[in-house]
């Protein structure tokens, strides 16, 4: 569960650390519409207060990028429960959750692939790709001619964006890959998080006491529900600190590889932002490529319960 505010880019950085005003941002209608759409046909997204709940307590505070000296706004974790067994009884997730043990955290640590984890990331591939959701943003794409009606050619594209490995620092071997930063998280040089963009990550690491939920980030007239879908967060992983952070909660995996395919997939910038109206949010979605492949990809959310409107 976290965004993007992890790369060094400065313009990048000052762009995004920024709560926008959602009033001044212009809406992309277009993709607005076929997120919904998605939205709709996610029959695999988790209720709130029915298959999991969630605990926001307190109002982080301000702190800068770097610092682990954080005020603890939350005595508890962000997750009170979650249905486990309903997770490991939804093939998208039983299959997400196989990957999330298959990367080293440190960046500068060349990635070791195993013929098992192949298999693995083709399996999870196989599995949302039968899903209604994976199959409109297919159909999208081949309509913007940015796909193959070929399924294969289709599945051979999304593993080349998420799981080719990369090189994100310059030394040592290939370290990185847009699935691993997107929704497993990394730490560069040991002083700060990149990525861990996802909430069913997030909850796990919060189990295992490795992760500690510091309160939510909103505007004073922005404050968000136990029931909402997207949150912005602040949190300590492995000791160091993510000063504000911003994912989907409940939303399916093939949800989230959908909608941030389809944003890459369909522009050519190093960065691409899109504010878009989903369901009562308001959200910049952002998504920064590393050539051909995802370098990072996540909503940050301006505004919840309709007050945008």
């Amino acid at each position: 569960m976290a965004s993007g505010y992890d790369f060094g880019w400065i313009p990048v950085l000052l762009s995004l650390f920024t709560l926008t005003d959602a009033s001044s941002q212009t809406v992309n209608q277009e993709l607005s519409n076929i997120f919904n759409e998605l939205w709709k046909l996610d029959v695999n997204r988790m209720e709130p207060l029915t298959n999991y709940n969630i605990s926001l307590q307190g109002k982080a505070g301000y702190i800068p990028q770097g610092s682990t000296n954080v005020v603890d706004h939350a005595s508890s974790p962000l997750f009170v429960n979650v249905d486990e067994a309903k997770l490991s009884s939804i093939t998208t997730y039983a299959r997400f959750m196989k990957l999330l043990d298959n990367y080293e955290r440190s960046t500068g640590v060349a990635e070791r692939v195993t013929a098992e984890e192949v298999t693995e990331n083709n399996s999870f591939l196989d599995a949302i790709l039968e899903t209604a959701v994976m199959k409109r943003a297919h159909q999208y794409l081949i309509g913007k001619g940015k796909s193959r009606s070929d399924l294969r050619q289709f599945k051979s594209q999304l593993y080349y964006m998420w799981f080719r490995l990369y090189h994100r620092e310059r030394n040592g071997g290939e370290d990185s890959s847009g699935f691993e930063h997107v929704f497993v998280g990394e730490t560069k040089f040991g002083r700060e998080i990149m990525g861990l963009h996802n909430w069913v990550q997030f909850y796990l690491q919060e189990k295992q006491n490795l992760l500690d939920y510091k309160g939510y980030k909103a505007r004073a007239n922005d404050v968000p529900d136990a029931d909402d879908h997207v949150l912005n967060v602040q949190f300590s992983w492995h000791g160091l600190v993510k000063p504000v952070a911003s994912a989907f909660v409940g939303v399916s995996p093939e949800f989230e590889m959908a909608v941030f395919t389809i944003l890459f997939l369909t522009s050519t910038e190093k960065t691409t932002t899109a504010v878009v109206n989903l369901d009562e949010y308001q959200l910049e979605m952002v998504v920064h490529r590393h050539g051909r492949c995802i370098g990072t990809a996540y909503p940050k959310l301006l505004s919840s319960n309709n007050r945008h409107m």
